[in-house]
């Protein structure tokens, strides 16, 4: 039995709809994506990265500029620039470069916290040496972890079935509103529709620690976590206003958590009085101003709120 002929032209509106949608993202920031290519360093390697301000600040991965001191950044328009690997952060994948010369496009940093599931995803990149090739999804998951090179966890991972292949990593992730809520960082090899970004919000951290200092300071307490809801009762007991806060899934033997009596499955509602609606601010908060200093978690357990002093040691 066929559609009506209403209901066809209602769903071909949609459908021109999320077209229009797409490509007005993509026509924000697919002239600010470049493909990258390392200079002088063993084992060669491209990947992808989009400029972030007019004087050449490029976002990229860890994996794909590895040990490079230059790299080769190539724009939409073919021009070619050399550029400085400013600093690097494997236990995110994200590094920073600043390319030569001036940049009239660029592509914002969005904020990821504001995310949800099943919002429009759009990856811009050089997947397989196919330059600026565009594919769209959705945002599958948030929150998601997963291990970066150097064996730790980078948590608050952004799950898209938006296709991502080789060459993929270092690009874009984008939203309907034409900014970066995520840099494209991996897929699962087999796999079909499974793809993971690291959240715009912790790119924006690493970034700036970047910028400030060369590398990421970090305090390191020994814990790996997610988002969860906090109920009501829970924040009006530990004198929090959000509604989110962040779970423990681990705590590591002999670390700073574990001495201090945090368990696995405590939720952290706070620190030092601040907030924690999430795990980019059990990142954010955990900086190296809090290393060998007491720091006071709230925490939410079954039996009721404890306060918990932590002491963090710096990350090796």
């Amino acid at each position: 039995m066929s559609l009506p002929a209403q209901q066809l032209q209602f769903d071909d509106a949609l459908l021109d709809d999320y077209s229009a949608t797409v490509a007005d993202a993509v026509d924000r920031i697919g002239p600010a994506v470049c493909r990258i290519e390392r200079i002088g360093s063993a084992g060669g390697g491209q990947g992808s990265g989009f400029v972030i301000t007019p004087d050449g600040l490029v976002v990229t991965n860890f994996h794909v500029v590895g040990d490079a001191r230059s790299v080769r950044v190539t724009m939409p328009d073919g021009i070619s620039r050399e550029g400085r690997v400013l600093g690097r952060d494997p236990d995110t994948d994200i590094a920073l470069v600043r390319a030569d010369g001036s940049f009239a496009d660029i592509a914002p940093l969005g904020d990821s916290k504001r995310l949800r599931r099943g919002q429009i995803a759009i990856a811009i990149g050089n997947p397989l040496g196919f330059e600026w090739t565009v594919t769209s999804g959705v945002v599958s998951a948030l929150g998601r972890s997963m291990r970066a090179s150097t064996g730790r966890l980078i948590d608050d991972v952004i799950q898209t079935d938006a296709a991502l292949n080789p060459g993929n990593s270092g690009g874009p992730l984008v939203s309907s509103a034409g900014e970066v809520i995520g840099v494209n960082t991996a897929m699962i090899h087999g796999a079909q529709g499974i793809a993971f970004a690291v959240a715009s919000n912790t790119a924006n951290f690493v970034i700036s620690e970047i910028i400030r200092f060369g590398r990421v300071r970090r305090a390191f307490i020994g814990v790996s976590a997610d988002t969860t809801n906090l109920p009501r009762r829970a924040a009006l007991l530990s004198q929090v206003s959000s509604s989110t806060a962040v779970r423990l899934r681990s705590v590591e033997a002999i670390s700073p958590a574990a001495r201090a009596g945090l368990k696995e499955g405590d939720i952290i509602a706070a620190i030092d009085g601040r907030p924690v609606t999430g795990v980019d601010d059990l990142v954010r908060l955990l900086d190296a101003e809090r290393i060998g200093r007491e720091t006071l978690c709230t925490v939410v357990r079954r039996s009721g709120i404890a306060q918990v002093t932590v002491m963090p040691v710096a990350r090796s």
